[in-house]
C-alpha cells in the first residue's frame, strides 16, 4: 500500500518535471536557442508538489533536453489566506487549516497554489 502511494506520487512529479520540460522547449524554439543555462520556477506550498520527489526525478526528466544541462533555481510560495468570516489575512501550512482568529474552515486562498516557469537563461 504505501508503496504505491510512493509510486503514484513519483510518478506525479515525473508528470510535473516532463510539462516543465515542455515548456522550456517551447520558450527556447521561439527565440531559436537550444540549451538553457538556468531555470527558475516559483512552487506554491500548498500546490501538492513533493519538492524531493520532484528533484529525485529531474535528472531523468530532463536528459537529452533543452534542460539538461541547467541549473535549477525553485521558490516556495507561501500559502496565504483570507477568512470568509472575519476578513482575517493569514498564513497557512495546509490547505485545511483553519483561521487563527475565529477558527473559520471557510477562507479564500491568496496565494500559495502557484506553480510557474518564472525564468529561463538561455544561450
Amino acid at each position: 500500500m504505501v508503496y504505491s502511494f510512493l509510486l503514484l506520487k513519483i510518478m506525479h512529479e515525473l508528470s510535473i518535471a516532463m510539462g516543465i520540460v515542455k515548456i522550456a522547449e517551447d520558450e527556447t524554439a521561439k527565440v531559436k536557442e537550444n540549451t538553457v543555462t538556468k531555470i527558475e520556477l516559483e512552487i506554491g506550498q500548498l500546490a501538492g508538489i513533493e519538492i524531493d520527489s520532484l528533484n529525485f526525478v529531474w535528472e531523468s526528466a530532463v536528459k537529452d533536453s533543452v534542460l539538461e544541462k541547467a541549473i535549477k533555481e525553485i521558490t516556495i510560495i507561501p500559502g496565504k489566506a483570507k477568512c470568509a468570516d472575519c476578513d482575517t489575512v493569514f498564513y497557512l501550512e495546509n490547505i485545511y487549516d483553519s483561521c487563527p482568529k475565529c477558527n473559520s474552515n471557510f477562507k479564500g486562498i491568496l496565494q500559495g497554489k502557484e506553480l510557474r516557469v518564472k525564468a529561463l537563461e538561455v544561450i
